[in-house]
């Protein structure tokens, strides 16, 4: 048996894909989480085979779910969204995710890719994929896409100066090359774009 921890906040799409994968004789759910939180508490607890996480959950995303349970416990993380956004894919497979799908997928083929992700091989949607190929590189360097991602949620110049060891005029530049190059007004503006794009 196919051991499965499913993900999702809303409440009926999980129950309802709960309900159709345990028709499949050789798949298990062991547990239907609301968020990325529970998702990752209950990984570590009951070690399940596969995780099917999706990608847009309160808290922890389900690549955050999927990069740390990669670093702890043996499973295989699935990642299903309803806004399949190529930039996302490189972040996830970069992440230790073993598949990848959009959520107009029949119950049928997330089967089927549970199947070949327990198996050891890994599944990317064919059109994501192909989107990913012509997508664009990012503009910032390293050190400006950290300065997003520790102000992701709203922390202010001062906490990331304190997350990255900068000193608060470090940041306001940086934050300031980053406007400049995304084309964009405002640090939140450009923290949306960034993750539509894959880039953090």
């Amino acid at each position: 048996m196919i051991r499965v921890l499913l993900a999702d906040d809303e409440g009926m799409i999980r129950s309802a894909l709960g309900a159709l994968l345990r028709l499949e004789a050789d798949i298990e759910v062991v547990a239907e989480c609301a968020d990325g939180n529970e998702a990752v508490a209950e990984a570590m607890r009951l070690q399940p085979d596969v995780c099917l996480l999706d990608l847009e959950m309160p808290g922890l995303d389900g690549v955050e779910v999927a990069e740390r349970l990669h670093r702890a416990i043996p499973t295989r993380c699935v990642v299903v969204t309803r806004h399949a956004r190529p930039g996302v894919l490189r972040r996830a497979l970069s992440s230790g995710v073993s598949g990848f799908l959009p959520k107009s997928r029949g119950a049928d083929e997330v089967a089927a890719v549970i199947r070949a992700v327990a198996a050891g091989g890994r599944y990317v949607d064919p059109e994501i994929a192909a989107d990913a190929l012509s997508d664009e590189r990012s503009p910032l360097t390293d050190r400006e896409l950290d300065v997003l991602r520790a102000g992701r949620r709203g922390e202010t110049t001062g906490q990331i100066a304190r997350a990255l060891s900068l000193a608060p005029g470090t940041v306001r530049n940086h934050v300031s090359a980053i406007l400049g190059k995304l084309s964009v007004g405002t640090r939140q503006q450009a923290v949306l774009l960034a993750e539509e794009r894959g880039w953090i």
